[in-house]
């Protein structure tokens, strides 16, 4: 019998969603506007750099590359808008559902789950990657760590999800794909459900589950 059956599922207070690389596969969009836009002011980016910065909110992923290499010009609030304006674009063009995650989201409405999203990203670009992916009537809240003092790795996104769901936030489940989200989930208490599909080298740390994509996350429908 799968873990991820019905009952697994209905045992949650509430299911929490990270959004780039869960929901929707931006990981490789925000790669290019992030080596877009810091290259235009000197910052030698490569996408295994980008990895340091994976999961965590775009101001802090801007101000780590400015102390690494300060730069004249724009400054890190300025660059982080530019990043999100880039990102946004290419997700409305070109962005894609990760494998199963619709499927996964629709089977879990089915089972009447609280459903809420906890994201590093900005509330605006929340609002266009659901859109864009066809689900935005499927949570019951949307969560930024933009509005909170500290992003991904520290766990208040998170604790701010089960503080306004009135969820507890140590039965409430959270599906994460980077190490700065696993470690936030888990920071809040919560059980982590790390997906990391084969070959990308994200570190699971203390998650309590690894699947390889959201398929292998689908309730049993025989239970």
């Amino acid at each position: 019998m799968s873990t991820f059956n019905q009952d697994f599922y209905r045992g949650f207070d509430a299911i929490i969603f990270d959004m780039d690389g869960i929901l929707i596969d931006s990981e490789p969009l925000w790669w290019r506007a992030e080596i877009e836009v810091l290259q235009k002011v000197g910052v030698p980016l490569t996408e295994e750099m980008c990895l340091e910065t994976m999961g965590t909110r775009v101001d802090e992923m801007v101000s780590y590359w400015f102390h690494r290499f300060p730069w004249q010009g724009p400054g890190i609030e300025d660059t982080a808008n530019e990043v999100v304006e880039c990102v946004s674009h290419l997700v409305a063009t070109e962005g894609k559902a990760m494998p199963g995650a619709v499927e996964l989201v629709g089977q879990l409405e089915e089972l009447d789950c609280i459903l809420a999203v906890a994201s590093s990203s900005p509330g605006n670009l929340i609002d266009v990657v659901l859109k864009t992916i066809g689900l935005e009537n499927s949570f019951k809240a949307l969560f930024t760590a933009a509005n909170e003092e500290a992003g991904k790795p520290d766990p208040a996104v998170y604790l701010t999800a089960a503080s306004e769901l009135k969820a507890n936030r140590n039965n409430c489940l959270v599906f994460e794909d980077s190490a700065a989200g696993i470690r936030a989930g888990k920071g809040a208490g919560m059980t982590v459900v790390a997906v990391s599909p084969l070959g990308r080298g994200v570190d699971i740390g203390d998650a309590d589950f690894r699947v390889d994509s959201m398929f292998d996350c689908l309730p049993n429908s025989a239970n």
